[in-house]
């Protein structure tokens, strides 16, 4: 081999090792933390489709390694993904409130949810427009990407409840403070117990109850331990962001890699939302049925009740968000998101609980004119 020839060998080798390597690195692997059991919809679909839809729009270039529940869990999430051992990972504003007062303003508007879809849609909108809230989360080395909702939530008890002299007394897990607010305004006494620990805590007689989402009775095995669902509706539970991406993760990836990541996320939040807030509640209802948990429908005063404290506590949480979390025009922030509520139960009658119908209104309405080479930089 002659010298001219080794060296034209040699710089194809180079350009062709080169070439692997540059490939080799736009491949990546999310970390990615469900932070719940895989019976739980905010793994199955939410995570899993997250994943597959992901890797589909960057044809392979990102992909996700989905962590159990013992790597990280909902309640350590913050850490995980601030220590890099997660990058991408369900969070739930609620468990900060001092961290996050701007958004757990509206994410705490529990009593305004009658639909899944336009509750998910309005909070995600309503976030990504929302300075104060992104400079929130950039405080927390988060990215914001969607939200989605549950289905509207019910009384699960072990004693029977239909008006409000049977709530005296009770002891009952709740989901946050609009629910730990409701909760006393009837005489029931709230308990903050991670979601996790709702069975333990209800076989043990610890509660008498939970407020919360009828599709828990398959998401935590609570057929069991559960003898009532009383048929009140108590909104939903929509302080969610589906996939916080760290900030170190999100500044990684390209404009377009960014891009092909908020959309997939908005995809499978309106799938996990579809899931979540109406197959699963159908399925918990027939799964109530067989194993002998009683239906049972509220009197009018309880239902009167919910009402009541929806007007008052609009104006109780705003009060409450500027002299305790320094929230500045909490009341004209509520009514923006109230707005957008509205709206986007307008655009879901349009379209239809159909989650891509769906995902394909929040992308053209929110995502469209969003600037991701700068956006949560």
């Amino acid at each position: 081999m002659t010298r001219r020839t080794l060296l034209k060998s040699l710089a194809v080798a180079a350009t062709a090792g080169s070439l692997v390597l540059t490939v080799q690195a736009q491949a990546c692997d999310l970390r990615m933390a469900p932070g719940v059991p895989p019976a739980h919809p905010a793994y199955d679909p939410m995570f899993t489709e997250f994943a597959e839809r992901l890797a589909e729009k960057t044809d392979g270039d990102l992909a996700g390694n989905l962590l159990g529940t013992e790597v990280a869990n909902i309640g350590n999430m913050r850490n995980a993904i601030k220590s890099g051992l997660v990058e991408v990972g369900l969070f739930l504003p609620a468990y900060f409130p001092a961290d996050l007062p701007e958004i757990n303003l509206v994410g705490d508007l529990a009593f305004l949810g009658t639909n899944p879809h336009a509750m998910g849609a309005a909070v995600t909108e309503y976030i990504v427009t929302c300075a104060e809230c992104q400079q929130e989360l950039k405080q927390l080395g988060l990215v914001y990407t969607s939200s989605h909702a549950s289905d509207l939530y019910r009384i699960l008890s072990t004693e029977p409840v239909r008006s409000l002299d049977d709530l005296q007394g009770l002891r009952m897990r709740v989901g946050g403070p609009q629910y730990s607010r409701w909760a006393e305004s009837v005489g029931v006494s709230p308990a903050s117990i991670p979601v996790g620990e709702t069975y333990e805590s209800l076989s043990q007689g610890v509660i008498e109850g939970t407020i919360a989402s009828v599709a828990d009775i398959i998401s935590f095995r609570l057929d069991d331990v559960l003898n009532y669902v009383t048929d009140v509706e108590l909104g939903t539970f929509h302080s969610t962001i589906s996939h916080a991406v760290g900030q170190q993760a999100w500044d990684s990836l390209s404009a377009d890699q960014r891009e092909a990541l908020v959309h997939a996320s908005v995809e499978a939040s309106a799938a996990i939302t579809q899931r979540w807030g109406y197959e699963m509640a159908d399925e918990a209802r027939e799964v109530a049925g067989e194993n002998g948990i009683e239906i049972l429908e509220p009197e009018p005063e309880l239902v009167e009740a919910v009402e009541a404290f929806l007007e008052e506590d609009l104006i109780y949480a705003a009060e409450q968000a500027e002299s305790r979390h320094g929230v500045e025009d909490a009341a004209a922030k509520i009514e923006r998101f109230q707005s957008l509520v509205e709206k986007w139960t307008g655009i879901i009658e349009e379209v239809g609980a159909d989650p891509e119908a769906v995902a394909e209104a929040m992308n053209r309405e929110i995502w469209n004119g969003v600037d991701f080479s700068t956006y949560g930089t």
